[in-house]
């Protein structure tokens, strides 16, 4: 049986509660009853409207670049580094991190109404918590590696509430949550994890973090070819079943959980016209 989070890990994963209250309570974090689940689809295109009020659609689209589509048409890129592919295709949000270039731009598309920079100060914490349409996109701040030192508050894990489901975007992720991050984070049924093994958390504590998420699915990101992701999945594929498609989307609803947590490998795609 699932306990209260204690109210000061709760806290953690809003700016305040003033700021909360004209928002939907994240269905994420703390009591949320025992999902049904998640039922995952293999044919899907970004182009075509989401017919199932309570479906979800991510597209992989490079490096660590997600589109996620809201059954209401609102649609977030994480981790915007400028170009998503040869379409003329405006998000709601997107979310950045600046731990390398690639994850993150100077020149972003002006028309974007929402640009969400997912690191603070080295002082203070950039904390967002925002509504648009059926979506809810809220991040929990997380350190990064410079050279020898430490960025404090210099990457985000965003979380993006729709269609009943959790998903989470780990970004550029350099150490393993501690148990507030955690708590703030709340329950992921979608975790999109950078298993580079290297320029990120190294392979043996992302395990250990994916298993301790322990997220209906989890798609890998970051990962510079056959080998790179090869290593991953070896290391996974003990505690997770692993799904290779040739696919670069796939539509998530709260349905049947996987028999097991699942590892979805989606094949990386800039965005086309046809």
């Amino acid at each position: 049986m699932r306990k209260l989070l204690p109210l000061a890990l709760i806290a953690l994963a809003v700016p305040s509660l003033a700021a909360a209250q004209d928002r939907m309570p994240s269905h994420c974090i703390a009591i949320a009853d025992a999902a049904p689940g998640i039922e995952y689809l293999h044919k899907a295109s970004w182009r075509e409207p989401i017919g199932d009020p309570y479906t979800v659609r991510l597209t992989y689209i490079d490096h660590s670049m997600f589109l996620i589509q809201a059954p209401d048409g609102t649609s977030a890129v994480t981790d915007y580094n400028g170009f998503i592919g040869g379409v003329d295709l405006v998000p709601d949000v997107a979310t950045m991190n600046h731990a390398h270039s690639s994850h993150w731009t100077v020149r972003p598309d002006p028309r974007i109404p929402n640009l969400l920079e997912g690191w603070g100060d080295s002082l203070e914490p950039n904390l967002h918590d925002m509504m648009l349409g059926e979506m809810r996109v809220r991040n929990v701040p997380t350190d990064i590696r410079r050279g020898t030192g430490v960025e404090k508050y210099g990457n985000s894990i965003f979380v993006f509430e729709v269609g009943g489901l959790c998903i989470g975007h780990l970004g550029h992720l350099h150490h393993k949550p501690d148990d507030a991050q955690f708590a703030a984070l709340g329950r992921l049924d979608v975790v999109m994890a950078a298993v580079d093994g290297g320029m990120t958390l190294d392979l043996p504590r992302m395990v250990e973090t994916l298993k301790r998420l322990r997220s209906s699915v989890v798609i890998p990101m970051h990962w510079f070819g056959p080998m790179t992701l090869g290593r991953f999945l070896d290391d996974i594929s003990q505690d997770f079943d692993v799904d290779l498609r040739d696919t670069s989307s796939m539509e998530v609803s709260l349905r049947n959980l996987p028999d097991r947590p699942t590892v979805v490998v989606l094949r990386p795609s800039f965005l086309r016209a046809e």
